[in-house]
């Protein structure tokens, strides 16, 4: 498989530009506490189950056997629920610079686990731009002058947002030549419903003891967003990077997510650009690019 394929690349670029627009969305839905972190969840998960169920009515009928309905049940808890429900759960007692720098170690679990499951080598061009990567996204989130609110437990928080990476990694690595048997939507409708029919019942008292007739306007547009575009549109490009590019490298664009969120603060004056961002900056896509120039394994080819 060629690393440098654009349509793997562009399809990353377009989820991770999603991802990191969704941060001050979310803040602004739950400012009046109105929207619990587990029920953003739950809009995420059955939201975009109901998208990918609707839009599979459009396309080609596949057949999923029984057994590999069983596995993508588990693609949905690792992929979908555990990484979803452990970032925003995690987010909410830590404070952002923080959970944002524990995101930065998710690319060294996907390569570590892809050493274990697939036996892909750990180079030393992977190495350097991975220390490239991280580099600079902590130059990123350290250089940012504004500094934000802590968490009520911040070590638990971290903890748990280190375990949503570690769970989207495992996925990222098991689960990688399995989602080339289905089309992307049989795929997504499948991991999705997973993760609403255990999510749910879980949350449903929560749901109950929400005042929705107080809901704005903005928050249900906020929701929104989260569902069509941080989630049904990203989790396809997703799907076609995955198809495209190897899992150390499809991890190597989570450090997009921090560059995106800061231009963003800038646009709505929350944020300045200095040099010590503009060094951030080169220094994550030259870690991209040394991923990217890694000798690929024959399998891959």
């Amino acid at each position: 498989m060629s690393d440098f394929n654009p349509k793997g690349h562009i399809a990353m670029l377009g989820a991770n530009i999603c991802w990191g627009l969704m941060s001050p969305v979310v803040k602004l839905v739950f400012a009046s506490g109105l929207i619990a972190p587990l029920i953003m969840v739950d809009f995420r998960v059955a939201g975009a189950a109901a998208l990918f169920w609707l839009t599979s009515l459009f396309l080609p009928r596949e057949r999923v056997p029984w057994s590999d309905v069983m596995r993508l049940f588990g693609a949905g808890m690792l992929g979908v629920l555990l990484n979803q429900g452990c970032f925003i759960l995690g987010v909410s007692l830590t404070s952002p610079g923080e959970a944002s720098l524990v995101t930065t170690t998710m690319p060294m679990w996907v390569i570590l686990l892809a050493w274990i499951f697939l036996r892909e080598p750990i180079t030393i061009k992977k190495t350097g731009g991975i220390l490239l990567g991280a580099t600079g996204a902590l130059i990123l989130i350290f250089g940012n002058g504004a500094k934000v609110a802590g968490g009520e437990a911040p070590a638990l928080g971290d903890f748990i947002v280190l375990m949503a990476q570690l769970s989207y990694a495992t996925y990222l690595t098991i689960y990688r030549n399995f989602i080339k048997k289905y089309s992307l939507v049989t795929i997504m409708k499948w991991m999705f419903l997973s993760a609403s029919i255990v999510a749910m019942p879980l949350t449903m008292p929560q749901i109950v003891a929400t005042d929705w007739g107080a809901v704005s306007l903005s928050e249900w547009l906020g929701i929104a967003y989260v569902i069509v575009f941080a989630t049904f549109i990203a989790y396809i490009c997703i799907m076609i990077g995955q198809k495209n590019l190897r899992p150390t490298i499809v991890g190597m664009y989570n450090y997009v997510q921090p560059i995106i969120a800061t231009v963003a603060g800038i646009c709505l004056g929350l944020d300045s650009f200095n040099l010590p961002k503009a060094i951030a900056v080169i220094l994550i896509f030259s870690g991209v690019y040394l991923v990217t120039a890694s000798k690929s394994l024959p399998a891959d080819k």
